[in-house]
């Protein structure tokens, strides 16, 4: 799995072993070890529950690590701490606006508290909102926003900022699916001057998003590539999934992988998947049938659906 990510000279983010335990044998993060390109977007997957805040946390200077080590471009996120906040931003999962300030008056306060200047301040804000295409909702009072224009105006803040290097911790949770992809053309936008490390368990986002993904599981690192690579982990073009409880053939060519949480998926070639479905469907059997997705990449990896997850990472305290 290292060569995947082994990106030599172009490296903006780096861990090595990074560990964090809450409390003995509790662990969030266990030897999480990455370098990840200095450009686009990386989108790190998971259940509720697998670290992914925890990570965030850890690589924004907002928890400290039990042990390893985060580098971003060069600065060591323990040692250089007050440096490294300089360059990057972060937009937390429970991040909210305060609704008795109008979007430009909170930009203006963010900015202001990372050390610029009233005018130049407002300046970078008007500019942000403006490139976001929501200055019209400058002066309005953020309570009387909807969800969608909330989380533009959070992440109109961060990108106001100098901060090449922007963490976005579940951004498009709760949003309906107009404002959810309102918000991924303006991360396309901004992933061309900034590089952005987006937490998320909506995999079509990863997949739409998306220049390199890793899989996060119960604090592990379980795979890290593009699209392509992860998908060249599974070797097969075509998954099958089984809705009914039912015993299932293995295939001539390909591989029948049994959850955890007991469902049933095939991984095979097209015209294996063919002669499976069809026999399973002439039996009465309910199924799926695609091309592999990062949604069959995932439980490939994992063996859990990613929506299975009972715990969130906001458990862990703040």
């Amino acid at each position: 799995m290292n060569a995947i990510y082994d990106h030599v000279g172009m490296e903006t983010l780096i861990c090595k072993g990074l560990n964090k335990e809450y409390e003995p044998g509790k662990y969030a993060l266990r030897s999480v070890s990455l370098s990840i390109p200095a450009s686009g977007i990386f989108a790190l997957i998971g259940r509720n529950g697998a670290g992914k805040t925890t990570l965030v946390r850890i690589l924004a200077t907002q928890l400290m690590p039990t042990s390893g080590s985060a580098t971003i471009d060069g600065m060591d996120v323990v040692r250089d701490a007050d440096r490294l906040r300089e360059s990057i931003a972060c937009v937390p999962q429970e991040a909210r606006l305060i609704g008795w300030l109008t979007p430009r008056q909170l930009v203006m306060s963010y900015l202001y508290w990372r050390g610029f200047g009233k005018a130049e301040a407002d300046d970078r804000g008007m500019a942000a909102l403006r490139k976001l295409g929501i200055e019209r909702f400058a002066n309005t009072l953020g309570r009387a926003l909807s969800g969608g224009i909330k989380r533009k105006v959070l992440v109109a803040a961060v990108m106001a900022s100098e901060a090449r290097v922007l963490f976005l911790d579940e951004p498009t949770t709760g949003l309906d699916p107009i404002s959810r992809a309102e918000l991924w053309g303006t991360l396309q936008k901004l992933k061309k001057d900034h590089f952005i490390f987006l937490t998320t368990h909506y995999l079509e986002e990863a997949e739409r998003l998306a220049d390199t993904i890793g899989i996060l599981d119960n604090g592990r690192l379980m795979a890290m590539g593009t699209l392509e690579e992860l998908r060249g982990m599974v070797r097969y073009p075509y998954s099958i999934k089984i809705l009914s409880k039912t015993g299932v053939e293995k295939p001539k060519h390909g591989e029948l992988i049994v959850g955890a949480d007991g469902q049933k998926q095939i991984v095979t070639t097209e015209d294996e998947a063919n002669r499976i479905s069809t026999k399973l469907i002439r039996a009465g059997v309910r199924l799926s049938m695609s091309p592999l997705s990062l949604d069959d990449i995932f439980y490939y990896v994992v063996r859990k659906p990613i929506e299975a997850g009972d715990n969130n990472d906001e458990e862990e305290s703040w």
